[in-house]
């Protein structure tokens, strides 16, 4: 694996893991105790492009897995015939790669794919540090249906264009200056790349199977003993603050942490302080 440097890139920290039944690429950097961040959900997603700045300041302490799961990057498309299995592919990845046991970071649909991990293989994750995510209540993500994030996501996965992708991106962010032309030009590069995983993700979410076991796993977090962390930011248009509030209510072990000025991508937007808290919380908590 690459050693810890503040000149890691893609490149240098990439790698394809074949496992049982997937291809899964991931970036892989540092030593010490495993920590796997896994990316929301969105066209043109990695686990590079959605942990970049924590990959750098983490790899100094942990052996850091950026994990891009199927449906997304150079990993297998998603399944069709079993939904978003996410959490047996996470599995694998853990068996292939010789990992035991692993703090997990998840971003939007990466919290709940970590919720999937700490509620059906609790033996195999330390701790849980979620951001952007949360437990769904009645109203799922806005009261009148899709929040404005999932509707770009919608949108740009439908129409991966430069102009999509910088309404999403802008979205996505409370600050602006987060929301460059470079990044949303690059999503957009990404996403066409690969138009099976746009037609996949967009097949499965209209069948109903786009969340397959994350409503279960929330419920079932009820009952959890791993330590959670839940990051959320006050201003996310993507998915409401409400949802870790709801988290925070059920799950035992857990603590709350919300970003004021502050969008969808909390690691981004606010990387320094993020990366402090994930540090204190995996060493000290």
């Amino acid at each position: 694996m690459t050693a810890p440097s503040q000149e890691l890139t893609n490149e240098s920290t990439y790698r394809l893991v074949d496992t049982a039944d997937y291809r899964i690429q991931v970036n892989e950097a540092g030593e010490g105790h495993p920590l796997l961040l896994i990316h929301g959900t969105g066209p043109g997603a990695t686990g590079w492009s959605n942990f970049e700045p924590n990959i750098r300041e983490l790899a100094a302490s942990f052996h850091c897995v950026a994990v891009t799961m199927p449906g997304w990057g150079d990993s297998s498309p998603q399944d069709l015939q079993t939904g978003r299995d996410q959490g047996r592919a996470v599995l694998q990845l853990m068996d292939t790669m010789g990992i035991d046991r692993a703090a997990i970071v998840g971003n939007s649909m990466g919290g709940a794919i970590g919720m999937v991990m700490a509620t059906e293989h609790p033996e195999r994750v330390s701790k849980l540090i979620m951001m952007g995510s949360g437990i769904w209540g009645v109203n799922v993500m806005a009261p009148s249906g899709l929040s404005e994030g999932m509707q770009c996501i919608f949108n740009a996965y439908e129409d991966p264009s430069p102009e999509n992708f910088q309404k999403l991106v802008r979205t996505m962010c409370f600050d602006p200056s987060f929301a460059t032309r470079e990044l949303a030009e690059e999503r957009s590069r990404t996403a066409l790349s690969k138009p099976e995983h746009l037609r996949n993700w967009l097949d499965l979410m209209r069948s109903g199977a786009g969340g397959t076991g994350f409503l279960q796993a929330g419920q079932k977090m009820a009952e959890s003993d791993v330590p959670t962390l839940l990051v959320h930011g006050r201003d996310d248009r993507t998915a409401h603050y409400e949802m870790s509030l709801r988290a925070h209510a059920m799950i035992p072990d857990s603590r709350l942490l919300m970003f004021s000025r502050c969008g969808h991508w909390a690691q981004l937007e606010h990387a320094a302080e993020f990366n402090a808290a994930v540090k204190h919380f995996l060493e000290r908590v």
